[in-house]
């Protein structure tokens, strides 16, 4: 952890970080998802259930309609109602304190930057090629890995878009490859059951894979809601550093993960100081 934390007070370490992060808001599941996708269909909800996953039905719904603009505005409603607080996200507030030199998200929700906001640090949020034009010298940069719901033909959504996000060669692609050559990963309510954060693994792995390279490579990190010794083998093998979870709740685990991160960090920015 000491090592991670004086990476992190470098800026030597990008976040990546997965829609674990938001869990501890209360945004609707994968299941409710389906519910409300089914609902505009006209499909019971019942057999759309059994005729496959979330992307699958994306896609579906995307044939159908012509575009997922519709599905974005209820999903968009339904992940920033008014009911939230991001003030008391303490996982979010304890990301912006970290002051990452960059972020790439996978979430599509505007809740990383809202907190970003309401702490009034710097930003600069990019979704596609014409964003990078505009990084703010010194600002945090949000990457929005999968797209924003504020331009719908930049989500990665539907299982089409899902794999041509596979062939990695999107200007955001060749972003994240340059930036993670020299750069630390330390990854966040990320599964290993995502495809594509597998394949980025692998591909981080083989940009690194001449031996007489492989003790020059940035140490990398991933923090697992809860141990399982099959993927701490493969991150291993793949030379990702694991962080196993104390505590079962995954919500309460990332926030105490962070919590001590936070005050590691500070310690090393602040050397000879006592943090609270």
């Amino acid at each position: 952890m000491r090592i991670l934390a004086e990476a992190i007070a470098k800026k030597k370490v990008i976040l990546f970080a997965g829609s674990g992060v938001s869990s501890g808001l209360g945004l609707p599941t994968s299941k409710e998802l389906l519910h409300s996708l089914a609902a505009d269909l006209g499909i019971e909800t019942t057999d759309f259930m059994t005729m496959g996953e979330l992307r699958e039905f994306a896609e579906y719904y995307l044939l159908e309609k012509g575009s997922l603009a519709g599905l974005r505005d209820f999903w968009d409603g339904e992940w920033h109602h008014s009911g939230i607080d991001i003030s008391k996200s303490r996982v979010h507030n304890l990301i912006v304190q970290l002051d990452f030199p960059i972020i790439y998200t996978t979430n599509y929700d505007r809740w990383l930057e809202r907190s970003f906001d309401r702490q009034a640090v710097p930003y600069t949020k990019i979704v596609s090629v014409k964003d990078l034009v505009n990084i703010k010298p010194g600002a945090t940069q949000i990457v929005k890995f999968h797209g924003d719901f504020d331009d719908v033909s930049s989500l990665v959504f539907a299982e089409s878009a899902y794999l041509q996000r596979l062939e990695l060669e999107s200007p955001l692609d060749i972003k994240l490859r340059a930036d993670i050559l020299g750069k630390s990963i330390l990854f966040l309510g990320s599964s290993l059951t995502d495809i594509n954060l597998r394949f980025l693994l692998y591909k981080l792995t083989k940009m690194w894979s001449p031996e007489q390279y492989a003790q020059d490579r940035p140490r990398s990190y991933f923090f697992m809601a809860k141990p399982n010794v099959v993927q701490e083998r493969i991150l291993k093998s793949r030379g990702i550093i694991s962080i196993a979870a104390e505590t079962e709740d995954p919500n309460t685990s990332l926030e105490q993960f962070l919590t001590e991160l936070v005050q590691d960090v500070q310690a090393c920015r602040n050397p000879g100081k006592t943090t609270s």
